[in-house]
């Protein structure tokens, strides 16, 4: 039986999602048509629009459909000159200068934001930051369900979400913008998503997005992640008593309660992940998206850990479906695992 713990890099597809998709495949409409169908597709869009609007605690705001967060970070950062720290998530840096300074608990220094960019939470880490108010734009992608926040209180202009990190499915996401924020389009064409992504809008992703969001909600307020706060907690306690050596990363700082950064100096993060899938446990050695690409995470490095330690990095990200059973059968797992490497190590 497989445990799943990297619930960072993507999530499973939450019940009532597969529901409204499939509900969403017998709508025969196009929204942009005028026609009673059309009508129906259209209304069912700007239901699930406000629904991923009260979600994020944007009302008024404008959301802006889009295939994932990769592309509304474009939308917004490309060719702007914005600055970054390096620990954000590649689609930022990837259009940013990596300038804004990092300590060693991964918590960033925003001196002008207007010309900057921060994300809410590290995929990598789980380090939460502080948003400076007036800043350009925002990756919420990792926050968006495991932590309280509303992006109308935020005090930024722009952000950026993804479904699939909430139980939706793949290929959508979400621009949100302050009312009237002007935005040029990357996607021209119908005018579709208030002239800012040209294109038939994805209903069946937008409408599974939107329960995903709305059942997220949910559970964030029934106290689930607290809960999965304490199980994390243990569970680092207990990897920490096997490796007295290990360091967890950021622990000093506010983090995502499922997220654990773990780092042994000399043992290659690469080599963890794959001893554990073969143990029937899924981790990661970092962000999914730079997965299999044999290099130190540049988010550790930001924090001032060396090549060593930053290849030895694994990132464990556990989900409020994950039982403290399944937890202890993984430490057991890995505590085995360690216990080889250190015996090969010190013959």
């Amino acid at each position: 039986m497989r445990t799943y713990l990297d619930w960072n890099a993507t999530t499973p597809l939450r019940p009532e999602v597969k529901r409204a998709m499939a509900d969403a495949m017998e709508i025969a409409g196009n929204p942009s048509s005028v026609h009673t169908e059309g009508r129906a597709a259209k209304m069912a869009l700007e239901r699930a629009r406000e629904a991923v609007a009260a979600a994020l605690g944007a009302e008024g705001a404008d959301v802006v459909f889009t295939s994932g967060a990769t592309e509304a970070a474009a939308m917004v950062l490309a060719g702007r000159g914005i600055g970054c720290a390096a620990v954000e998530h590649s689609a930022v840096k990837v259009w940013c200068d990596a300038v804004l300074p990092v300590d060693r608990q991964g918590v960033v220094t925003v001196d002008d934001p207007a010309r900057s960019s921060l994300q809410l939470a590290n995929n990598e880490t789980g380090v939460i930051q502080n948003l400076p108010q007036g800043l350009a734009s925002s990756d919420l992608t990792q926050a968006f369900g495991k932590i309280p926040f509303a992006f109308n209180w935020l005090g930024v202009t722009a952000g950026f979400v993804s479904a699939h990190k909430l139980g939706g499915p793949k290929g959508i996401g979400a621009l949100v913008l302050k009312k009237d924020t002007d935005v040029a389009a990357l996607i021209r064409g119908g005018g579709q998503e208030q002239g800012r992504r040209g294109g038939t809008e994805n209903l069946i992703g937008i409408l599974g997005f939107a329960a995903a969001a709305t059942a997220a909600q949910k559970d964030l307020e029934a106290g689930l992640w607290d809960e999965v706060e304490a199980r994390r907690d243990a569970l680092e306690a207990r990897l920490c008593d096997i490796a007295p050596e290990a360091i967890v990363a950021g622990k000093g700082a506010r983090r995502l309660p499922n997220t654990t950064c773990l780092l042994t100096s000399g043992w290659k993060g690469e080599t963890q992940v794959m001893q554990m899938d073969l143990a029937g446990f899924a981790i990661s050695a970092g962000s999914a998206c730079s997965s299999g690409k044999v290099r130190a995470s540049g988010s550790l490095q930001a924090m001032g850990f060396d090549d060593q330690l930053s290849q030895s990095a694994i990132r464990i990200s556990i989900s409020p479906a994950l039982g403290g059973d399944q937890i202890n059968r993984f430490a057991d797992a890995w505590e085995k695992a360690y216990s080889r490497w250190r015996d090969r190590a010190t013959a």
